[in-house]
């Protein structure tokens, strides 16, 4: 019978000649230290966004707030589910043929595994068209992207992770367990079907578009943030276009760094197929660098805010004995001034109101 094929039978060839070993006591020590950072972090992340989304509930950040506590959501119950089963792997000293006979672990596992990676990179990559859409168009962000909006979004994005994730079960392909034997996934050894490659390109090119969705969609809005504090000439909202561009820096940085290693590993093996020289250590440690990015984003997209870089800011020029002057530039909460310029810029009334004045100036 083909092993691909055969729920009952899937990914148990892997546990016979497996040469991924993994320390048992070193394993659980790092996974239950990663699953509890990652749900302390996402926990704290989503008790600062209730307490600003019930302030900016009506304002144009709103939008987001929804999307970024849909992001830290997701991120929390990927620890929370992920890690329990991995723990519980690890604890049953991998022994899949005793608790796996009918595949039904392996494949929530599997299915959690997709669904919990593409769906944050999904949501980043849509954090970051929105917030483009709201640098860039100000007046079509405030008229369009309501709340219905976006949470319309985000049940979208989230039901098409989830159909990625249940087609190789909708397709009666069952999940492998991997060669380290302490997780589920595409298969990624002697891989010579072509549905088997397809899984695994289409993973990975989901996962690269999203990161070049949002590395596109952040340059471009801090280009505009830059142009629009160079054109308007003000010192207002100084201290917000530097924490938004901040922000951008590390949200492209740390997705990038975390990801790309694991994404590019599945699409060389999906593309070479059986003739992949990816070893399982290798896998591995890229599985460990994407798992980093759940537990970094909270902390990324949330803490670091102008609240944190005004003290920074003060702990720095302190050390450095320079005298702190004109702080009050931190003051300053929003956007407003900057998205003024932007909407009157792009206002038909303005240019209306300046083609008249010369008009009335030559009538008086």
């Amino acid at each position: 019978m083909n092993s691909s094929k055969s729920p009952g039978l899937a990914g148990f060839g892997v546990l016979k000649n497996t040469t991924c070993h993994t320390e048992k006591k070193i394993s659980v020590f790092f996974s239950i230290i990663f699953m509890t950072v990652g749900i302390l972090s996402n926990s704290l992340a989503i008790a600062i966004l209730m307490k600003a989304y019930q302030r900016f509930r009506q304002k144009s950040k709103a939008s987001f707030l929804l999307l970024a506590s849909g992001l830290v959501v997701t991120d929390l119950f990927g620890h929370l589910i992920t890690g329990a089963i991995a723990v519980f792997v690890y604890a049953s000293d991998k022994d899949w043929i005793r608790f796996n006979q009918s595949n039904i672990l392996c494949s929530v596992f599997g299915i959690c595994m997709v669904f919990f990676g593409l769906c944050p990179l999904f949501l980043g990559s849509v954090m970051a068209v929105e917030r483009c859409i709201g640098v860039t168009k100000p007046i079509f962000h405030s008229t369009k992207m309501t709340s219905r909006h976006v949470k319309m979004m985000l049940t979208l994005v989230c039901l098409f992770a989830v159909l990625i994730a249940l087609l190789p079960i909708l397709r009666f392909r069952a999940y492998q367990i991997q060669a380290s034997r302490t997780w589920c996934f595409y298969k990624t050894e002697h891989v010579e079907d072509w549905e088997d490659r397809f899984y695994l390109l289409l993973f990975s090119c989901l996962g690269l578009l999203a990161l070049a969705i949002s590395f596109l969609c952040n340059a471009v809005t801090g280009i505009t943030l830059l142009r629009v504090k160079f054109k308007s000439q003000q010192r207002q909202g100084r201290s917000h276009h530097f924490e938004m561009i901040i922000q951008l820096l590390a949200i492209m940085c740390v997705s990038c760094i975390c990801w790309s290693p694991f994404l590019v590993t599945m699409a060389r093996i999906g593309i070479n197929g059986s003739h992949s020289k990816e070893t399982c250590e290798t896998i591995l440690f890229a599985l460990r660098m994407a798992t980093w990015n759940q537990i970094l984003d909270p902390w990324v997209y949330i803490l670091l805010r102008k609240a944190v870089l005004k003290n920074l800011y003060k702990i720095t020029r302190g050390c450095c004995g320079v005298h702190i002057i004109n702080l009050h530039m931190w003051e300053l909460s929003s956007i407003k001034n900057s998205l003024k310029v932007a909407a009157i810029s792009e206002s038909p009334v303005s240019s209306k109101q300046i083609n008249l004045q010369p008009l009335s100036s030559m009538g008086q």
